[in-house]
């Protein structure tokens, strides 16, 4: 397995061996649809939220006496079946989507989605990305130079570089992240993939081993 590395002018330098358990690994839609309800669950925030009957303010005072008024009997104008009264039923925030999914599984869903853009041709390699100034001038000058689309697409460093990732803050089909924090959701989320030559690397040790 091969890819071919392009430097900052779109030119091929050379072909990359690619490692078989990373790029060759075979498609599992049910896996991948696990850890993508898993992943996107434990980024939701519970921000909707209603109020009980414990928790609307007011209602201390009984309405009326219990008996005698020919009324049904209430100790609460808080209750849920009066106006200004607690919901029922409602999203509260004990609310918990958070769900685990043990490393291999996370791990092999992360290889089938890279096999999977490697399969589609969805995968570019740079030989690497340096920048004078953290300008998006210049980072567009190295982008438009590589065959890919202006669609969504995950730049995936070896490292922390600020300087990039200042510069693709303003291109709003660019993403960026480091190759040991590279998820399978982020995979799915983009069309492209642009890999530096020294993501390999950090891949390889932080997945593969």
């Amino acid at each position: 397995m091969k890819q071919a590395v392009l430097d900052a002018k779109g030119a091929k330098i050379e072909d990359l061996e690619l490692s078989e358990k990373l790029f060759d690994v075979a498609r599992n839609d049910d896996l991948l649809h696990q850890i993508t309800v898993i992943q996107q669950g434990n980024q939701r925030q519970v921000s909707a939220k209603v109020k009980d009957r414990s928790e609307v303010r007011g209602g201390g005072k009984k309405p009326w006496r219990q008996k005698g008024t020919g009324r049904a009997r209430h100790g609460s104008t808080r209750s849920p079946i009066w106006i200004g009264g607690g919901v029922t039923h409602g999203p509260t925030a004990e609310r918990n989507y958070k769900r685990k999914m043990n490393i291999k599984m996370r791990r092999k869903a992360l290889f089938t989605v890279l096999s999977e853009k490697f399969r589609q041709k969805q995968i570019i390699i740079l030989d690497s990305l340096r920048m004078k100034d953290a300008k998006t001038k210049e980072l567009l000058e190295i982008l438009k130079n590589l065959p890919f689309e202006k669609k969504s697409t995950l730049l995936v460093l070896p490292s922390m570089d600020v300087k990039i990732i200042r510069a693709a803050k303003n291109i709003p089909y660019i993403k960026t992240v480091q190759a040991r924090e590279l998820s399978a959701l982020q995979l799915v989320q983009t069309t492209y993939v642009v890999l530096l030559k020294e993501s390999f690397k950090v891949l390889e040790e932080t997945f593969a081993s």
